[in-house]
């Protein structure tokens, strides 16, 4: 009887879990079977859910449920606190497992490139992410004295980072913000946000619901320009052809047309400026140039020379993410992508045996988190093919300890799925003294002691 065939993926984030997921419910997840283990690089899984989306959308990480049920499967284990390719490198995956899926997504901030991106204040909306999300790998602390900020870009990550700007401390003390996090916004000092775009309302990239959540703040006045709103015959195709993009342009419609209110933040809302310099003095951001623009007819847009200067002491560049490349694979630098074919990896014309991508590394960063789903089935179909017709590598040590007994030799701290529900247990406490769902924890340090059985309870989080 043939053994179950052992995998290993990288990235156990919504991407990786998915991929998971696909494989158990495949025709070989039944007959040979499948023994699937999980690497990631932070002590806790779920990626971009727990590391990427704000913490005001419980709804978007109400996601983690239907995740939670993946990983509870005995066909699956969890290591964590395991990077690729400084912990385990490709040579090692293919040792012990019959073939490899890439899933590590992209967390980077892509380029903006005018003059000025590199000033102090100048900001990459990722960076931003990162730190009011709690990764445990950038500083604790950031910098919010700014009273007017720019916010470049019109997706649901730039409305996250405006929302973000814009809401008091106390309205994100419930969610679950770390301490350091509530701290430094309740010295935030930001009282009007402007969000830019380049192309007009019906090419605005936001979600619906992401878009009306705005207004649901009640220190938060939103305002958009009646002059911005305007159409031509592509964006008349668009609306008719998107109800998405119909409803955001008829959400904008209607904050143009009312009267301001008196709310203490004000949020406002640009199209139809391209930003073309962050201007700068001793070295810091104190404006931003932007050229006014207007439709071409097709829904795209066309410069008219007139520029504005717009006073304005930060700037955030919401602009893209971008994935890291992978030592080892190939790499399309211009895409920010793993070449590929349906998920197989392609390296000078043919597929690299037994490795696989899916999600943004396969992509790039578009698309809602559900659509990676449809990438898990494409790249799995891939695999179980492969296999069908005895084209993937057999792992040289394919039994379940030889990784285990691997990553002891080189005295790799990992943790598992029961080190996260040890996690998860700890960050509910923290926040039940508080009266709220959750507390994140932070420090990767603290993370690692409470998710190892043999360690005490971590440390408060408050007196980090």
């Amino acid at each position: 009887m043939p053994r179950p065939i052992r995998v290993a993926i990288i990235g156990a984030g919504p991407a990786g879990i998915y991929a998971a997921d696909a494989l158990m419910k495949s025709d070989v997840g039944q007959d040979p079977g499948v023994s699937i283990d999980l690497f990631e690089r932070l002590p806790a899984p779920f990626g971009l859910i727990r590391y990427g989306v704000a913490p005001d959308h419980p709804r978007i990480k109400g996601i983690i449920s239907a995740l939670h049920q993946v990983l509870d499967k005995p066909q699956i284990r969890l290591f964590g606190n395991v990077g690729y390719p400084g912990d385990l490198g490709l040579d090692e995956l293919h040792r012990f497992y019959d073939a490899v899926i890439f899933s590590t997504g992209a967390d980077a901030d892509r380029d903006l490139m005018i003059p000025g991106a590199e000033l102090d204040g100048s900001h990459g909306a990722a960076d931003f992410v990162s730190w009011y999300d709690g990764h445990p790998d950038v500083p604790r602390d950031w910098p919010l004295d700014a009273r007017k900020v720019a916010v470049l870009g019109v997706g649901n990550v730039a409305l996250d980072v405006a929302r973000i700007l814009a809401k008091t401390a106390d309205e994100l003390l419930p969610t679950e913000i770390p301490p350091n996090v509530h701290q430094g916004l309740a010295a935030n000092k930001a009282v009007e946000v402007h969000v830019f775009g380049r192309r007009g309302p019906a090419q605005a990239k936001f979600s619906p619901m992401e878009l009306r959540e705005l207004d649901h703040s009640p220190n938060i006045e939103v305002i958009v320009d009646p002059e911005d709103i305007e159409y031509d015959d592509g964006s008349i195709a668009t609306r008719r052809g998107n109800k998405q993009a119909d409803m955001v342009a008829a959400t904008l419609e209607k904050w143009a047309i009312r009267d301001v209110g008196d709310r203490p933040h004000r949020l406002f809302l640009h199209f139809f400026e391209s930003p073309v310099e962050i201007l700068g003095e001793d070295g810091k951001v104190v404006g931003l140039r932007t050229e006014r623009m207007e439709l071409d007819g097709t829904g795209n847009v066309k410069g008219t020379g007139r520029f504005r200067d717009w006073d304005v002491q930060a700037a955030y560049r919401a602009v893209g993410y971008r994935s890291a490349e992978l030592p080892k694979l190939p790499f399309d630098t211009l895409s920010g992508t793993v070449p590929h074919e349906a998920g197989r990896v392609v390296e000078a014309g043919a597929h690299l045996a037994s490795t696989y991508v899916t999600g943004w590394i396969k992509r790039g960063p578009v698309g809602l988190i559900g659509h990676t789903k449809g990438d898990a089935n494409e790249t799995v179909a891939c695999l179980v093919e492969d296999y069908r017709n005895d084209r993937l590598r057999s792992a040289e040590t394919p039994g379940e300890e030889a990784v285990v007994a691997f990553l002891a030799s080189r005295k790799i701290a990992y943790t598992t799925w029961e080190g996260w529900h040890r996690l998860d247990a700890y960050e509910r406490s923290l926040g039940e003294r508080e009266g709220r769902e959750r507390v994140k924890v932070v420090e990767r340090r603290i993370m690692l002691r409470t998710s190892s059985a043999e360690a005490a309870p971590g440390e408060d989080e408050s007196t980090v």
